[in-house]
């Protein structure tokens, strides 16, 4: 199983799929990396060379933000909104959706008001 940037790839994948593991790149990026790093696309993971999961590696090194630096910044943006006071920081404060969806209805998971249907907490009378 290759592993690129401490992450686990599936080896029975196409590379261009299996790239899309890492946290902070898509089918759109793996496609770019791969091409630029001179790799056929439809290889499967388990065929690439360690010289090809290295030239990958440096090409996201070098051009991509992945994994714990773009978890960082996302959770650095969402802690510059809290502290300004906008009306998305406090949506984030409170744990409601912060892109206008509704909640009167839906969203109940968001919210933390979980229903269960009315008979499935019931344990089985047994018959005797």
């Amino acid at each position: 199983m290759p592993r690129i940037l401490g992450v686990n790839i599936p080896e029975e994948k196409r590379i261009e799929f299996s790239l899309t593991y890492l946290k902070g790149i898509g089918v759109f990026s793996s496609r770019k990396i791969l091409k630029e790093a001179g790799i056929d696309i439809n290889k499967r993971a388990k065929d690439v060379t360690s010289e090809e999961v290295g030239k990958i590696q440096k090409i996201i090194e070098e051009k991509h933000k992945i994994e714990g630096e773009l978890k960082r910044i996302v959770m650095m943006n969402i802690k510059r909104l809290k502290e300004i006071g906008c009306y998305r920081g406090t949506r984030h404060a409170k744990g409601l959706p912060t892109r206008g969806q509704r909640t009167k209805t839906n969203n109940r998971t968001v919210r933390g008001n979980i229903r269960r249907t009315a008979g499935s907490g019931r344990s089985k009378l047994e018959k005797t």
